[in-house]
């Protein structure tokens, strides 16, 4: 087995290897931390070198040494298993609905919020690793959700569901999980599995809570490999409204809860790509009708409800994908002259319409904690986010100038366009869960709506 520095030496150095496997140079110092690459890198590798996979620091051993027999008995007390797309199996106790569920295995750096963290539609093809042991302690309730139903595919915490502890609970977290059909695993060394997926990316896995207790972990395995991963895939239909309907829940307010919105100034369509909730309740509350959209709707329907504004939602999924329907409807928006404001998968294909392109992360940003720079005024706020791909600068055109940028990474957050009404933020204004410090967004769309419309007047 060679060593990472061989490696990198036989591929011409780290910067040469950077290139080849189309990551940064952070990546490769973080290979040699790790004494590992990970393997969605070793085709690039092999390819650049002629190694064998035997070489490769972090390869599997041949079959017959490495994996357990499939008919392997769980350890004493394990009820649930998560496996990984490279074969490893983390044991632990189930709980929530018993069943499997194959998805990309990432994690949530959040402390609260976690009702509203697995009703988030942008988290449909995933299973969620929250960083925080103490999951379950505010019960669950019929009001913070972000969604219907539950779009995450399961969840992986440290310690047992705790019991609830919060005035506003209606229900253990368990039984919630439960009525949704969402299956957990605890008992996992998330802090082990979170620096695995920081490092390495995220990766494939199948989360598996038998009700029979019976394990078939080949199968299990060749499902976790077989999984295509989210690359290419297109889940805002599946997450998008079927019909159009309209809006008029405000935010939440101590000590009446959430309100109406009466008398609105402005009328909004917004498209649903995977809309939150709080979105929603954030443009009531700033004075808008808000009609909801699917995310198919062309722009001729969008138009034809004569908006003040069009607001592009967050959702899940390759927003390549997504543009084939998305980017059309966009564009007819943005010839029109209408004000646009996108987040999240919105600010992404905003973008694609504006002709730059997107990328998959090594691990995305997830988390209520993601510290963004405004550019213009030098502040940076702390912001709520769920992303794995990202707006690519470079290939942006001349008339989108960035306006945010991630502290953590230096990757794009936000986008103004120069020859029209349009903005767009990568993070997530309405939070929900996650700090305020972006609400002013919602205000910024409607003055920009009022200039518009001042404008339009006066012409």
């Amino acid at each position: 087995m060679r060593s990472v520095e061989d490696i990198l030496a036989l591929m011409g150095g780290p910067e040469a290897a950077a290139a080849r496997c189309g990551v940064g140079t952070e990546a490769i110092r973080k290979w040699r931390q790790a004494r590992a690459i990970p393997a969605r890198h070793w085709p690039a590798v092999l390819a650049a070198t002629g190694l064998s996979l035997a070489d490769l620091p972090g390869a599997p051993e041949p079959e017959s040494h490495a994996m357990p027999e499939p008919d392997s008995a769980p350890p004493a007390g394990a009820t649930a298993a998560l496996v990984l797309g490279d074969g490893t199996v983390l044991w632990g106790r189930g709980f929530g609905a018993p069943g499997t569920r194959v998805g990309e295995v990432c994690f949530n750096t959040g402390m609260t919020g976690y009702q509203e963290t697995l009703t988030d539609p942008s988290y449909a093809g995933q299973i969620i690793t929250f960083t925080f042991p103490h999951i379950g302690n505010v019960g669950a309730n019929p009001e913070d959700i972000e969604a219907t139903t539950p779009a995450a595919r399961g969840l992986v915490v440290k310690q047992d569901l705790t019991e609830p502890s919060n005035w506003r609970a209606t229900r253990h977290l368990d039984a919630w999980l439960k009525s949704h059909g969402v299956p957990g695993i605890a008992g996992v060394d998330t802090r082990a599995l979170t620096a695995r997926i920081r490092d390495g990316g995220a990766p494939n896995g199948v989360l598996c809570f038998p009700a029979d207790g019976r394990f078939d972990l080949a199968a299990l395995r060749r499902e976790a490999r077989a999984w295509p991963g989210l690359v290419g895939m297109d889940l805002a239909r599946e997450v998008s409204c079927r019909q159009s309907y309209r809006w008029d829940e405000t935010e939440w307010v101590w000590p009446r809860g959430y309100g109406r919105q009466t008398a609105p100034r402005h009328r909004v369509v917004a498209v649903d790509y995977g809309a939150k909730r709080n979105i929603l309740r954030c443009l009531a509350s700033a004075g808008c009708e808000v009609i909801v959209v699917p995310a198919t709707a062309t722009a001729e329907e969008i138009l034809g409800h004569a908006p003040d504004g069009v607001f592009l939602s967050n959702g899940p999924g390759d927003p390549a994908a997504t543009a084939e329907y998305a980017v059309p409807a966009i564009r007819g928006v943005l010839e029109r002259g209408v004000p646009l404001f996108g987040i999240c998968l919105g600010h992404q294909l905003l973008a694609l319409a504006l002709g730059a392109r997107t990328y998959k992360m090594e691990r995305g940003h997830r988390g209520a904690n993601q510290p963004v720079k405004d550019l213009a005024t030098g502040k940076v706020e702390i912001t709520s986010q769920n992303h794995g791909f990202a707006v690519d600068e470079k290939t942006l055109p001349p008339s989108a100038k960035v306006t945010h940028v991630s502290l953590f990474d230096g990757s794009n957050e936000g986008i103004a366009c120069t020859d029209r009404p349009a903005f767009s933020v990568q993070y997530h204004p309405e939070a929900s869960p996650g700090p305020s410090d972006s609400h002013y967004l919602f205000h910024r769309f409607v003055a920009l709506i009022e200039r518009h419309k001042g404008g339009s007047a006066r012409a």
